[in-house]
């Protein structure tokens, strides 16, 4: 396992990102209007992470949300939130909404999406959108109405103010659709004036809510007995880009294809429960490490956006009433070293935590976290381990 010089690891600048996680502490993030942002920036500060809080909103709740947008970039402006470096919304646009609660799933009309496309600038950095959130399949058919745009207008509406979507939540009724919706979200984005900084578009978690041709985790103890079996079968080092839409299916196979050509930046779990860490470490591989970002989606409570969770007696995951997964657990720190035991170590470690989120996520260089970063991370990155 390669080590990281000691000259490189004077080089490593920033901190590791925890990109769309819900909640630290047993705080929920979507419980906005009462969340203490610079309670929030100690706990970033004790864990040495620029953490993205991801939010869900309810429609009623948008007037609160503007209202909170504008007390976090208050609060950046005057230099307080350095380790918080970004809020992110999941939905509300969201096809199949998965483990999302219901009531934040919805549609916005064309004047709503120009509110949200306007907190770019007071430091909205994504929202998560199903890209056949217009089809036949989606929650959503039948209930869109003529004051509902389509994306050839909201996405340059928000990639204007600096808003990237984060393609995710898709229906599995036409994977081969649903993968050339992918394409032309992506082409919609590079084709628009672009007022931010670094990707225009990235991911919600790859493999997850999405149409599979595998098995890409084994989250209890009976699936864990075929899981060498079945990994084996897949040949994972046999992989290639272009037999992807065959190997895994057309969904995940155009957005690591976009990936690796370096138009959008994914987003991937390393917490092995999402997605096997096996198959984690080859998809980015495949896309390039500089073109991946490990996610957490943690949630460190039982509640969740305003929906009770549970627990789950085998494995770390979060899961609905009607046992839908919801959010995960671990932190980042644990999710690193899951990475580390699949050799991806060092200079590559620290771009899959760090580096691509900063560059991505348009995450501004601060010398209070660079500073830091060695300190906090330096054996983990140097030894791998």
């Amino acid at each position: 396992m390669d080590k990281i010089s000691g000259e490189e690891l004077g080089k490593l600048t920033g901190l590791p990102v925890e990109v769309h996680c819900h909640g630290f502490a047993g705080v929920d993030f979507s419980e906005f209007a009462q969340l203490d942002l610079e309670l929030l920036e100690q706990m970033c500060i004790a864990e040495s992470v620029v953490s993205i809080p991801t939010l869900y909103l309810h429609r009623d709740r948008l007037d609160d949300f503007e209202r909170f947008m504008h007390r976090f970039a208050t609060l950046r402006r005057a230099g307080r939130l350095p380790h918080v470096g970004g809020i992110a919304l999941e939905g509300p646009l969201l096809a199949s909404h998965g483990g999302t609660p219901a009531a934040t799933v919805w549609a916005p009309t064309r004047h709503e999406w120009e509110r949200l496309a306007r907190l770019g600038n007071l430091g909205l950095v994504y929202m998560v959108m199903s890209p056949d959130a217009f089809t036949l399949a989606s929650d959503f058919y039948g209930e869109v109405l003529a004051r509902h745009p389509g994306f050839d207008w909201i996405v340059p509406t928000l990639v204007q103010h600096g808003v990237r979507p984060a393609l995710g939540h898709f229906t599995r009724a036409d994977p081969q659709r649903s993968a050339e919706l992918v394409t032309e979200m992506v082409e919609l984005a590079w084709s628009t004036s672009w007022e931010g900084s670094g990707a225009r578009v990235i991911t919600d978690h790859l493999f997850n809510d999405m149409p599979l041709n595998i098995r890409h985790a084994f989250r209890t103890s009976r699936a864990r007995q075929t899981r060498e079996a079945t990994i084996a079968a897949y040949d994972l080092p046999g992989w290639t880009l272009a037999d992807m839409a065959e190997i895994a299916g057309p969904v995940p196979a155009a957005i690591m294809n976009e990936a690796a050509a370096g138009r959008l930046a994914a987003c991937i779990n390393f917490d092995g429960e999402h997605v096997d860490g096996a198959i984690a470490a080859r998809a980015v591989r495949l896309m390039g490490i500089e073109n991946s970002m490990i996610m957490t989606d943690r949630c460190d409570s039982a509640r969740l956006g305003g929906q009770e969770l549970f627990p789950n007696a085998d494995n770390g995951l979060w899961y609905q009433e009607l046992g839908v997964v919801a959010a995960g657990s671990q932190p980042l720190a644990r999710q690193m070293r899951n990475a580390v035991d699949r050799d991806i170590v060092g200079s590559e470690l620290w771009t899959l935590a760090a580096g691509t989120a900063h560059r991505a996520l348009g995450i501004e260089e601060d010398e209070r976290l660079t500073a830091t970063a060695t300190a906090a991370w330096g054996e983990l990155v140097a030894s791998g381990r």
